[in-house]
């Protein structure tokens, strides 16, 4: 049995749920609760599943957006290319200049200066910009 994509019944669903792009918390808010609804039911029509797809996309546009989770700092790259290197602070002190500095610089209470970056740069053998905010 094939399901046929009816527009009318589209246009219906379309008129009643308003989708549109997501300018605020409680427009997201609000369209996370209708595609809550419509994944809780088991047998969607071909309408409702399209509206669906369009709500999902909305609410991660919206959300790539705002709540930007994987954004990461020259703190964080510095600390994974450690972690995947096994290094430890003291592994880092010829190159940044003292355990204090190192130490600041780990928990995040000093930034990568410049010239820090460039040494970091050449330790890993990654692009200086890593280690620069910005």
């Amino acid at each position: 049995m094939t399901l046929t994509f009816n527009s009318e019944i589209y246009s219906q669903l379309l008129s009643q749920y308003q989708p549109r792009i997501i300018k605020t918390e409680e427009e997201n808010e609000k369209f996370l609760e209708t595609v809550e609804a419509l994944l809780s039911r088991s047998d969607l029509t071909p309408e409702e599943d399209t509206l669906l797809e369009l709500l999902v996309k909305l609410i991660e546009d919206f959300e790539d957006k705002h709540y930007q989770l994987n954004v990461s700092t020259p703190r964080s790259r510095l600390l994974h290319l450690m972690e995947v290197r096994s290094l430890e602070q003291a592994d880092l002190v010829e190159i940044l200049g003292s355990r204090d500095i190192v130490a600041k610089v780990i928990n995040g209470e000093l930034e990568i200066t410049k010239q820090q970056a460039e040494a970091l740069g050449k330790f890993f053998h990654v692009d200086t910009s890593l280690f620069i905010l910005g």
